[in-house]
């Protein structure tokens, strides 16, 4: 079977040399491949004016409502994806963690609608004052850079390293042009087959090169993202690209680095973290097959504590399966290729120089449901380095295999300096139930961590694990790792907006951003604005209410039903030194009467409140004074309603959208002195 590439809206064959794909434990031809005769400008410029304009187009509800279906969708398939993934000699679950963690970035991103607002683009914090009277304001939008996403991945994760960045550039409004690694390219391009076929994604949001991207540096842009994981050899030599300097094109990269995994020292072999401790080291040797850019390559146990750890991992090591991954009890696949097989043993062999084999065999394996000449098998490895200050090359040399180096420490501080021998790693780990410990180690080795786990019995069954990076975090690190960052839920989603500072006035910011800022001009409505469907509702609609007249008595019958009797508002001895003249009303007085003032009593669109997102009390009011509030529809949320199902055929929802209310509280003399955003669920018109 020859693999096809998908460029400019077609499947096509590439032309020339092909490249032999096999299977990892039989060393059976799987397909073959090429990227021969493919044009990487055109396909760069068909992202950029077919895929990306719709994309642009789409609000942020509407694109994480995409990417939800898009997950669905390929869940209902993801059975055919384990078939394949066997191939590349994953288990199980190895497969797990590549398919459905992948799919499971969909997800995760698809819900990030909910937070980003209604719009194309993100209204990014708050408005900034940039005058003294207010008329002239600063703020800042993030809108969809225009160019495409040119994702270099990795061999060892074909389907999670395509989603795990697609899923935010796709979020952000950007289209991907996607090269995985050719060796297990096959499993990659059955994925981006039904992707394409589903019809979900619109035209030229999507293209997949199978074979050599050499070149396609040459045509990126200035609008353009290029994000790479894999060695660091190649990722400094791609970041040095004359064109990536010349059109200064963002580029993200994520490189193989030396992860630590630390034993804390109370964590004694009677201790539920020493439990935990192994078990989690074997399963980062194993999983994979080591082949895990966040691998535990270094492991920092106390001198005191090296035998026992010795001892409890060479013994879960030995109990481990190896084989074809398709044979029942098989824990530990095969490596993706014999060549990255002699790899492993070539940095094993430098490894070996000042560091001594306490388990394993690099050059012997028995497997289990195949022959261990044909497939890419290889023993799981442990190294001891006695003495990791004088023997750095533990520190400087990667094995990215089922390879592991064990070494001594003698206390915290030492830990710490040892972890960050590594020169930057991706993650770390401590196991220890010593929150004085977890800080020590943590505060004084992140600078050189991108990601930081503190394994405990409290999280132990909720806990990914030191390797897996989690959607919503961000993922990268420093220095060796690349010192770039992805996924990181929104965070992820913002290295494909172009932050712009935008400055006017509050009308004109308000038009821009679709919030209302404090001070614009706004609509009195004929109706009360609670009268009014979410369609029919506009930014700046506003209420002016009546006003009302605080009393000494509502501040002691608030007292009394609240029962707060804080001294400022009961005591009037008590206020010497304090910032008030006399006793004071409540703040949340006031926001309570406020609602008082603007809420319209009888039934209708508003179906709930929904929140209080910020409050502010930033004048006293004294008995005496009186309120009024001037209450301004501030944003509106779209949300979806929830489809009929078997379990409720009538609808388990109705059409609805949040609204955001600006809440602002004067006093007589006109000042502000309350200020909050509620929100309320209000109805639509549009009930289909």
């Amino acid at each position: 079977m020859q693999l096809k590439n998908y460029a400019c809206g077609q499947w096509v064959a590439g032309t020339g040399k092909q490249a032999e794909l096999v299977d990892a434990s039989t060393g059976e031809l799987v397909a073959t491949t090429s990227s021969g005769g493919l044009d990487f400008d055109a396909m760069l410029q068909y992202a950029r004016a077919t895929g990306g304009p719709p994309l642009r187009k789409m609000t942020f509800p509407e694109r994480g409502r995409m990417l939800k279906a898009l997950a669905l969708y390929l869940m209902e398939r993801k059975d055919k994806y384990y078939q394949i993934s066997y191939k590349t000699g994953a288990t199980k679950a190895d497969s797990w963690v590549d398919i459905e963690g992948g799919i499971g970035n969909l997800f995760a991103n698809a819900s990030l609608r909910r937070t980003l607002g209604n719009m194309p683009f993100y209204v990014d914090g708050e408005a900034i004052k940039t005058s003294k009277n207010g008329t002239f304001i600063g703020h800042h939008l993030m809108v969809p850079k225009e160019g495409v996403a040119v994702h270099i991945n990795a061999f060892n994760f074909p389907i999670w390293g395509m989603l795990e960045k697609c899923a935010v550039n796709w979020m952000a409004g950007v289209p991907a042009v996607v090269k995985p690694a050719t060796v297990t390219s096959y499993l990659t391009a059955a994925m981006v087959e039904d992707i394409v076929a589903s019809g979900i994604l619109p035209e030229g949001a999507i293209q997949l090169i199978c074979g050599s991207a050499n070149g396609i540096l040459d045509h990126v842009m200035s609008q353009d993202v290029v994000t790479f994981t894999g060695s660091a050899s190649t990722g400094r030599m791609l970041k040095a690209h004359p064109r990536l300097i010349d059109e200064s094109v963002p580029f993200n990269m994520e490189a193989d680095s030396l992860n630590a995994i630390v034993l804390g020292p109370n964590a004694t072999p009677d201790t539920e973290e020493f439990t935990l401790f192994i078990k989690e080291v074997g399963k980062e040797i194993t999983l994979k097959c080591g082949q895990r850019c966040t691998g535990a390559r270094r492991i920092l146990v106390p001198k005191a504590l090296v035998e026992d750890v010795r001892i409890a991992l060479g013994k879960r090591l030995g109990n481990t399966v190896i084989g074809d991954p398709r044979t029942e009890g098989v824990r530990m696949g095969a490596l993706a290729g014999t060549t990255q097989r002699e790899e492993v043993r070539r940095a094993l062999q430098e490894l070996m120089q000042g560091t001594e084999v306490v388990f394993g065999d690099p050059d012997s394996v028995q497997v289990t449901g195949a022959d261990a000449k044909k497939g890419a098998f290889m023993c799981p490895v442990l190294l001891y380095n006695p003495d990791p200050w004088k023997v750095q090359v533990s520190h400087n040399v990667e094995a990215f295999g089922p390879v592991s180096t064990l070494m001594p420490y003698d206390d915290i501080d030492d830990a710490v300096a040892l972890s960050k021998l590594g020169k930057g790693s991706l993650c770390a780990t401590i196991a220890t139930y010593d929150d004085k410990v977890a800080q020590q180690f943590v505060w004084g080795a992140a600078s050189h961590h991108g990601r930081m786990l503190v394994l405990n019995r409290d999280m132990a069954k909720e806990n990914t694990g030191h390797g897996s990076p989690l959607a919503t975090l961000v993922h990268g690190g420093p220095g060796r790792a690349g010192g770039g960052e992805e996924m990181g839920g929104k965070r992820g989603v913002l290295h494909y907006l172009q932050r712009t500072a935008i400055q006017g006035s509050p009308t004109t910011i308000t038009a821009l951003t679709q919030q209302y800022q404090q001070g614009a001009k706004y609509h009195i409505t004929e109706k009360h604005p609670f009268q009014l469907h979410f369609e029919e509702l506009q930014i700046g609609d506003t209420l002016i209410t009546e006003k009302h007249e605080v009393t000494l008595k509502n501040i002691e019958d608030f007292a009394a039903l609240s029962g707060d009797r804080f001294y400022a508002h009961m005591d009037e001895n008590a206020l010497d030194g304090t910032p008030f003249t006399g006793r004071v009303a409540h703040g949340y007085y006031i926001l309570s009467r406020a609602a008082g003032l603007f809420v319209d009593p009888p039934k209708g669109p508003v179906l709930l409140n929904y929140g209080i997102e910020e409050c502010r009390f930033l004048k006293p009011v004294y008995p005496g004074s009186t309120i009024q509030v001037r209450f301004t529809c501030k944003e509106k949320l779209d949300q979806e309603k929830r489809p009929k199902t078997e379990d409720s055929p009538k609808g388990a929802d109705v059409a609805r959208g949040i609204v955001k209310w600006l809440v602002d509280v004067v006093d007589e003399t006109g000042e502000t002195v309350a200020l909050a955003t509620i929100l309320t669920m209000v109805k639509k018109l549009d009930q289909s």
